[in-house]
């Protein structure tokens, strides 16, 4: 893609616009960076910038979006009047997955869905790395693209794998995108605080599978109540793979799979292309506890192989993963009370996930900023699993009359409150579990904030209390 002295417009100074901006700025063009905040509240990414490009901050001016050539949109940057004028005027605009993939020479994986997205793009990372391939993991986890591109990450050229976990948000501004494996991990309601309902949602999640071709691969979640993960990704070129689905009519079909025997446990079952004999991998190995964690492991497990990962560096991953922070993180243990940190469970999919199955009775502490969900779909799985639900933030309305009669329900004023009436309220042998099923906007300024205090809140009435140590 040639940049030089192309006037280019760079909209939203966070992470992945500040990369966006020094890739562009790196290959010759000229560079506007507009954000609807200050310069005093933008000191850390100008300073980054170091008055290498010129400054529109503090609004969304449109004559500057119509002057531009190129507009790289940050996925944080909502609809506003001046993108539809540039549109008009036939600017064109991308994101910077968009441009910094222009630049990549190595197969891509990109996987998105829902929920899990992090554990599986860890996890198929990892995998490859571990198969001595050189590999790149980031995009919306961590590392933005364009930093690997402009650095010259060894994984971007031939040979390499470049793995991307990519929200709805990166994924509407696409354009000439391709990824070799893409993974439409599931689907729930989630940002329809953002999306005018579902469908328009699902449409962005969609874009993972265009411009895929014959020699792709399409990989999506295969349960019954997944299959508008399968209906998406049909008008995709690329053959498609499922995984945790059960074995249907063509037994012989390629794909991934759970197989249970009553003397060994539970086996994740991989059917390759071309290949004639399957590929076990005993969840007993595993290190990541949960069944929606068992699930995210098949796929990645599916994913990875396709990619080139070898099995056994597949087997090693899956034994040593310990999973992440803030995702069913065991953080203490305060008598026989466990304490499990799934901050970063900001949907109402993703809480099921989580809890549905838990080995030990949960209170668990919900609640947040709402993001235009139902919360209906937590009603039986909390009825099922949860003794106590402890509310927090702006939704603890919504979400007590949808679970009402479910479970006991109180409310606490903060989440160092709300960690106190979980402690008095566990009986021996429970787990208190902070899954929230909301954003974390209303009180903190992001998830991982949210799961820090918590994690300071536990570990605080621990030494209080002098009866355990954090685990």
């Amino acid at each position: 893609m040639e940049l030089r002295d192309l006037e280019v417009l760079v909209v939203g100074l966070g992470r992945s616009g500040v990369a966006a901006a020094e890739l562009c700025l790196a290959h010759g063009a000229r560079v506007t960076v507009n954000d609807s905040r200050s310069a005093d509240a933008l000191r850390e990414p100008l300073a980054v910038l170091d008055g290498r490009a010129q400054l529109s901050l503090g609004g969304h001016p449109e004559a500057r979006f119509t002057a531009a050539q190129l507009i790289v949109l940050s996925p944080g940057v909502p609809p506003l009047p001046a993108l539809d004028a540039a549109r008009a005027a036939g600017v064109p605009i991308i994101g910077e997955i968009e441009l910094a993939a222009r630049f990549v020479e190595a197969p891509i994986v990109a996987i998105t869905g829902t929920n899990g997205k992090s554990t599986t793009t860890t996890l198929v990372g990892a995998m490859l790395d571990e198969s001595g391939l050189p590999t790149f993991v980031g995009g919306n986890l961590g590392t933005p693209l364009a930093d690997a591109v402009r650095l010259g990450h060894p994984a971007v050229g031939v040979g390499g794998r470049v793995v991307l976990e990519l929200s709805s948000f990166q994924l509407e501004t696409v354009a000439e995108f391709r990824a070799h494996v893409a993974a439409l991990l599931n689907l729930s309601e989630d940002h329809l605080d953002r999306y005018p309902d579902y469908e328009a949602y699902r449409a962005a999640k969609a874009r993972i599978f265009e411009r895929q071709r014959e020699i792709d691969f399409a990989v999506v979640n295969g349960r019954d109540d997944q299959a508008m993960c399968r209906a998406l990704a049909a008008r995709s070129h690329a053959q498609k793979l499922s995984f945790a689905g059960a074995r249907g009519d063509d037994e012989d079909a390629p794909g991934a799979f759970f197989a249970h025997d009553p003397q060994s446990g539970t086996a994740l079952v991989l059917r390759l292309p071309q290949e004639e004999i399957d590929e076990r991998y005993e969840a007993s190995a595993m290190r990541i506890a949960g069944q929606h964690n068992r699930e995210n492991a098949l796929a990645a497990l599916l994913i990875a192989r396709v990619a080139g990962a070898t099995p056994d560096a597949c087997a090693r991953v899956l034994s040593q993963f310990r999973g992440l922070p803030h995702r069913m993180q065991r953080v203490a243990a305060i008598g026989d009370v466990l304490f499990y940190n799934d901050s970063k469970a900001t949907n109402v999919g993703s809480v099921v996930g989580s809890i549905g199955g838990f080995e030990r009775p949960v209170v668990l502490i919900a609640g947040g900023k709402h993001k235009g969900g139902d919360y209906g779909p937590l009603r039986d799985i909390v009825a099922e699993v949860c003794t106590h639900v402890v509310l927090i933030g702006a939704a603890a309305d919504l979400i007590a009359e949808a679970l009402d009669g479910s479970a006991e329900l109180h409310r606490a004023p903060t989440l160092e409150e709300a960690v106190r009436q979980a402690h008095q309220l566990a009986r021996p042998g429970d787990a208190v579990v902070l899954s929230p099923a909301c954003s974390s906007y209303d009180m903190f300024s992001n998830y991982e904030e949210r799961g820090a205090r918590f994690v300071e809140a536990v570990r605080a009435l621990a030494v209080e209390l002098g009866e355990s140590q954090p685990s």
